[in-house]
């Protein structure tokens, strides 16, 4: 039940050519306090809850727990969530023995594109693939949680 992620920003949509996979997403935050968040998320037809504790210092480690609920107890869940939910499509981009989900998001976080890689150690070797940018794990800033209560549309662009 430990999660190890690193975060990348991507920096051209060729990675759409190489989807297996889209798929839309809307999620809430029931908590969204730095040691743990409670997430509601409704991924098409399903509905998952998910507690995440607090991320290490590099932001790469952290406890997750997820359970799957109907779609309905999802779309009720979302109702009690803090203002601020997270609309995105999610791309699954197989890169060797990889899958990369990339987050395109829509709404106030729209020009936002994150790149989420799952490993199964810190160490973990894997190749970036040429849309891959500037990573961002454990900015706290790109944490989906951070996004539904300071959107994109609202930092301050260089």
């Amino acid at each position: 039940m430990i999660e190890i992620e690193r975060k990348f920003l991507v920096k051209s949509l060729d990675f759409k050519q190489e989807a297996l996979k889209k798929t839309r997403i809307i999620q809430g935050f029931l908590n969204t306090d730095k040691k743990r968040t409670v997430r509601i998320r409704l991924n098409e037809d399903k509905g998952f809850i998910t507690v995440k504790g607090q991320s290490d210092n590099e932001g790469l480690t952290r406890f997750e727990w997820e359970k799957e609920i109907s779609k309905h107890e999802a779309e009720s869940l979302l109702k009690l969530c803090e203002p601020g939910v997270i609309d995105k499509t999610r791309y699954e981009i197989k890169v060797e023995k990889h899958i990369y989900e990339v987050d395109v998001f829509h709404g106030d976080n729209e020009g936002l594109i994150i790149a989420e890689l799952e490993l199964e150690h810190e160490n973990e070797v894997f190749t970036k693939p040429n849309w891959i940018g500037e990573e961002v794990t454990g900015n706290i800033k790109y944490y989906n949680s951070q996004l539904s209560k300071q959107p994109y549309d609202t930092w301050e662009k260089d």
